[in-house]
């Protein structure tokens, strides 16, 4: 269709009047359907794309002012122009057309230059609001596709304080659970893998974490080559952070078993949580993180490097927390890097 090509609806009950609009509107290069009352009108409106409507006001059952006004205050009709054409000729009615939205007013009988003027400029303002509409929806949907981006590298709260101006985010915790995972022997897996099923296969796996922790309510930090990295806790504070935690980590264990049986590989993972206060910010401008840091988070990594293949291993604050609903077996004091001896606990499965 040509910029200055729209399709028309006229509306008009008086036949003779409705087909001298018709041919007039067509020979100016339109197309145009037509309707003999209200209700007819807005029955075509609503099932059929129209660029512009000519409304008669003087009709039957329902008026023009009503046709008027129910195509206005209906968000899927309003953005269609509507020029009035009547045989009322007072400033009263012209007010009430334009208050209830009408384009313009024309008054019987009409000058046919000035009706064709009158057409052209409503289409020409209707493709420029059609252009603008569009242009508005295409920036809402890159917009979406960057808020969407942002929370698969942020969580919610902390993005939307960094949209807010925040510059440099940086918070305590007096106590959270972390939990870190890694799969055991994967260097040597890889080695018989092409780069691109070595990625399927992490991504298959992680994918699954990812999924688990967002069931629990767990905020995801970050995988480093076969590790996984999750929190419970923060950045919004939840009491049961700890059976969160045990929960999702039960589960890894059985989705890793259920994996390895469907793909027929030897797969494992070892799983160290520990419980207690945490450091954490955005780090970074560019590629930047939302990471932790503390002691705590660097014993919560010892329980998984000086883990049993297959086993949650737990510290005895991570004990202390879930002693009550959930089976452990007392693993015993071992040396820990960095630590010396400490007390830990295997996290077995839940109590009936």
């Amino acid at each position: 269709m040509k910029h200055d090509q729209g399709n028309l609806l006229i509306v008009d009950d008086n036949q003779l009047n409705r087909n001298l609009l018709v041919r007039r509107v067509k020979r100016q290069g339109h197309m145009t359907s037509s309707a003999s009352d209200g209700f007819q009108a807005l029955e075509m409106v609503r099932n059929k794309s129209f660029d512009l409507v000519l409304l008669d006001i003087m009709m039957p059952q329902m008026n023009g002012y009503q046709v008027l006004e129910v195509i206005k205050t209906d968000s899927g009709l309003r953005h269609i122009p509507v020029i009035m054409i009547s045989a009322v000729d007072d400033i009263e009615s012209m007010v009430r057309c334009i208050e209830l939205g009408a384009e313009d007013y024309l008054s019987k009988p009409f000058v046919t230059e000035i009706l064709k003027a009158r057409i052209n400029a409503c289409l020409e303002k209707k493709r420029l609001r059609d252009q603008e509409r569009a242009y508005i929806k295409q920036l809402a949907e890159e917009q979406e596709k960057s808020e969407s981006l942002l929370l698969n590298i942020l969580p919610a709260p902390i993005a939307q304080r960094l949209k807010q101006g925040e510059k440099t985010i940086a918070d305590s915790f007096s106590e959270v659970t972390v939990l870190f995972a890694d799969l055991v022997g994967f260097t040597k897996i890889s080695a018989n893998l092409s780069p691109a099923e070595l990625v399927e296969l992490l991504n298959m796996i992680f994918s699954g974490f990812d999924q688990l922790a967002e069931k629990y309510g767990l905020e995801k930090i970050k995988t480093i080559g076969d590790a996984y990295m999750v929190v419970g806790g923060l950045p919004t504070l939840r009491k049961d952070h700890a059976e969160a935690i045990a929960e999702m980590a039960l589960d890894m264990l059985d989705q890793v078993k259920r994996i390895s049986q469907r793909l027929k590989k030897t797969l494992q993972i070892r799983i160290g949580v520990n419980t207690g206060a945490v450091e954490a910010g955005v780090i970074g401008t560019k590629k930047f993180a939302y990471d932790l840091w503390g002691d705590t988070v660097n014993t919560a990594h010892r329980m998984e490097s000086h883990g049993i293949p297959g086993v949650i291993q737990v510290t005895e604050d991570t004990y202390n927390c879930l002693a009550n609903n959930y089976i452990f077996e007392e693993r015993g004091m071992i040396e820990i890097k960095g630590k010396g001896l400490m007390r830990t606990y295997l996290l077995l499965s839940r109590k009936e």
